[in-house]
């Protein structure tokens, strides 16, 4: 399942660990991200994404948790996984990398936060918000401002179900107040399986 992340580009501390843990859920659970590929929400969501990259895959040889690799390391991982190359240390296959999926406002792919794997350049500004939602099955708002509000229109309006975690409240269908990002992830997993 494809879910949109949308939130603020200026976000504090707890926001962001906040769309890291979505992020990180999201990932666990085999889910690729979509977002607007910038700053904030987008860029925490993202890195929780890639941190869960098959979590034994992202666990070293100590155990300790490896930070996660840049879009340069994915691709050779990727193409080294094609091969079916074994990981020596471990003796069992790299894992496939979360796919975290960036709809740039610019254009230029460069622009994407580092952790995008998919960067796709509109240069259509906010215009490219209804692009976000659409691409998602369902969407997680999270904090926000004017654009994260003129997403969730849109995310209303296309049908897709919206989870928010201390975004803009909302009264109408499809769009379900949340007090965790364990809740968001499980109502937009929920409301899928049961469109």
């Amino acid at each position: 399942m494809r879910v949109s992340v949308i939130g603020g580009s200026s976000i504090d501390d707890e926001t962001a660990e906040v769309a890291r843990e979505v992020g990180r859920l999201l990932g666990e659970r085999g889910h690729t991200l979509v977002c607007g590929g910038l700053g904030g929400v987008m860029a925490s969501a993202c890195e929780g994404a890639r941190e869960a990259e098959r979590s034994e895959a992202s666990l070293g040889a100590s155990g300790e948790r490896k930070r996660p690799a840049s879009r340069e390391a994915d691709r050779r991982e990727a193409s080294d996984g094609a091969s079916g190359r074994t990981d020596r240390r471990e003796g069992r296959h790299a894992s496939r990398a979360v796919e975290t999926i960036g709809i740039l406002p610019t254009t230029r792919r460069a622009d994407a936060n580092e952790w995008v794997t998919t960067p796709i350049a509109t240069g259509l500004g906010n215009a490219r918000n209804p692009l976000v939602v659409l691409n998602g099955d369902a969407v997680i708002a999270i904090d926000g401002a004017a654009g994260t509000l003129s997403e969730l229109g849109h995310a209303l309006d296309y049908h897709r179900p919206v989870a928010g975690l201390d975004t803009h409240g909302v009264d109408l269908e499809g769009f379900r107040a949340v007090e965790s990002p364990r809740a968001a992830v499980d109502y937009v997993e929920s409301a899928v399986n049961h469109r």
